[in-house]
């Protein structure tokens, strides 16, 4: 390609409207253009590099055993309905109705049209196993799209969904993909974690995040350095929570304190010069629309994904004000346990409270030395907080460190979740009926790209690796007005294009050589072949590793052989 005829837009200063640094440089290096909040156009870099990452994960996945295809992004409500997501995903999903009023949405996911799909063609276990996949534009109604690409309202999805005749071949399945996605992510040169995770939305049993640690992460993951443990934050376990000791000659006499305005843990903490170890919130949640009340240490965060699991509810959610003052007399953050005429749940770090600091259930209002089993009662201890670094780690007992990261993938053991709605069943070898057992797997094709650009830079630009790279190779004529430096410069543009290099020269006559060479800083390309008088007087060419900076002189006649072996260490 020739840069004169492509269109290559970078931009010198950064965009205002950018946090990221992915996106920042996405947007300098002609990679992306906004359209509008959550939507993006690819320009022809940024497409280039995305359909290369497409590549490498058709080529892993079909290496997997797994067959594409591609689904209508427009989906009836009724599917949905029908698996009983309809109400759960909420103001996520984009809905319209058509002409003849027919509720419509832009698929967020497809499991409920590839299960129906699935239903209405499969008959026999000698169908099975069956991995289906697709790569196709999603659509999700973002409360706050951030970070460019990252977090959008349009994205590109490879999904893909196994069907099997039993959990033990669907264990198989499973295992071939999961090994897929390290290989994709392995292949894309992006460091990654594959952490146990919380199926949320997808449901079923069993998942994995594959994640990127990065600053700019909205995700936290635990990982233990001495037995590989890692898993989300939003399940990792909490061990060792040993409980007090019930020794009631400690126990103070409670008392009602005023806590004008405090409303918060800290707050309350600071007025009343205690630790916040010993204040205790109270949190009023609707589970399944029914009000329960969640007891957390004041130092501590709650953890909705495992109240929810313990609880087996499908909705969990903060009660508002209104609800709140209904339940418990009080104002919202002034709730407490002593009177609540609720199912208690306590975290089991609230054992370990002697004389905590509660709300009164009234506005301005405390109640000191508190006490579980004197002065309230829980109906039952579970694992309700998020673990801290100060915890150990659930499996070894190890030290354990808390991460941010990106999510560039997830895979669940879905089970029966859709199968069963969408009435999905085969005969086995024995002529009976078996419900089909499913898994489905996610990457964000998107996250890929900027993902690899937060972990893959330096103070001037993109530094790609060369699987996913717009183009392999730059080259940089320094003169354009020197026929001498013109001429072998199109000399090499040839030779590497009939080499099968994937190769793009700057010809541009109105740029100097030091926005050439900044602009291929910028962009990333793995190697640049400068093309300069004084290099070529002594028949050489200059060549430059992207990656680590370094330029050598090369003879021009090994140009070839050179950047071939700068390629394969990248």
């Amino acid at each position: 390609m020739r840069w004169s005829r492509s269109f290559i837009p970078t931009v010198k200063e950064d965009p205002q409207e950018a946090e990221a640094l992915s996106h920042k440089l996405m947007v300098r290096a002609g990679l992306i253009r906004r359209l509008t909040a959550g939507a993006y156009t690819y320009l022809p870099l940024g497409f280039k590099a995305l359909k290369k990452a497409e590549s490498i994960i058709r080529e892993e996945m079909n290496a997997a055993g797994a067959v594409e295809l591609l689904m209508p992004a427009l989906q009836p409500i009724e599917l949905w309905k029908k698996t009983g997501r309809y109400d759960v995903i909420g103001d996520v999903m984009i809905k319209f109705k058509d002409r003849h009023g027919r509720e419509i949405a832009l698929g967020p996911t497809h499991e409920e049209v590839i299960t129906a799909l699935v239903s209405g063609e499969i008959k026999s276990y000698k169908d099975l196993p069956l991995i289906l996949y697709q790569i196709q534009t999603k659509f999700r109604d973002e409360l706050r799209p951030r970070f460019g690409v990252i977090r959008s309202c349009e994205f590109i999805m490879k999904d893909a969904y196994s069907f099997d005749i039993d959990a033990k071949n669907m264990e198989k399945s499973y295992k071939r993909i999961y090994e897929a996605y390290c290989r994709i992510f392995e292949r894309c040169g992006i460091p990654y974690v594959a952490a146990q995770a919380d199926p949320g939305l997808m449901g079923g049993a069993v998942s994995h995040e594959f994640m990127t640690p990065s600053d700019i992460g909205e995700d936290r993951i635990v990982l233990c350095s001495s037995c590989g443990y890692a898993a989300s934050t939003e399940i990792a376990a909490i061990k060792n929570d040993k409980g007090k000791e019930e020794i009631a000659e400690k126990y103070g006499d409670m008392r009602e304190v005023l806590t004008l305005g405090k409303s918060t843990a800290l707050d309350v903490s600071t007025f009343l010069e205690v630790d916040l170890t010993n204040v205790l919130k109270t949190l009023i949640y609707l589970a399944d629309s029914k009000p329960i009340a969640v007891l957390i240490r004041g130092d501590h965060e709650a953890n909705e994904a495992k109240i929810k699991n313990r609880l087996k509810v499908g909705t969990l959610i903060l009660a508002g004000e209104e609800r709140v003052v209904e339940e418990t007399g009080g104002a919202m953050g002034f709730s407490g346990p002593v009177g609540l005429d609720l199912p208690i749940y306590a975290d089991h770090s609230v054992k370990d409270m002697i004389n905590a600091v509660v709300g009164a259930n009234v506005r301005d209002k405390h109640l000191i030395n508190a006490n579980h089993g004197k002065n309230y009662n829980v109906n039952e201890w579970i694992d309700a907080r998020v673990i801290t670094s100060q915890d150990a780690c659930p499996e070894c007992g190890g030290d354990i460190k808390l991460v941010t990261a990106i999510e560039i993938g997830h895979t669940f053991k879905l089970g029966t979740k859709y199968s069963d709605p969408m009435n999905v069943h085969v005969l086995d070898e024995n002529g009976k009926e078996r419900q089909v057992i499913m898994g489905c797997y996610g990457i964000g094709v998107n996250r890929i790209l900027a993902s690899l650009i937060e972990t893959s830079h330096d103070e001037n630009g993109i530094i790609w690796p060369v699987g996913l790279a717009p183009y392999e190779v730059v080259i940089i004529p320094v003169n354009k007005n020197d026929d001498h430096v013109t001429r072998e410069a199109e000399k090499l543009y040839l030779s590497f294009k009939d080499e099968g290099l994937d190769v793009v020269i700057d010809d541009r006559s109105q740029k100097s050589p030091g926005v050439k060479f900044k602009d291929a800083d910028l962009i990333g390309f793995p190697v640049q072949v400068i093309v300069g008088k004084k290099a070529l007087d002594q028949e050489k060419v200059e060549i430059k590793d992207r990656r680590t900076g370094c330029s050598t002189l090369v003879d021009k006649n090994n140009v070839i052989d050179k950047v071939r072996d700068l390629l394969n260490v990248n």
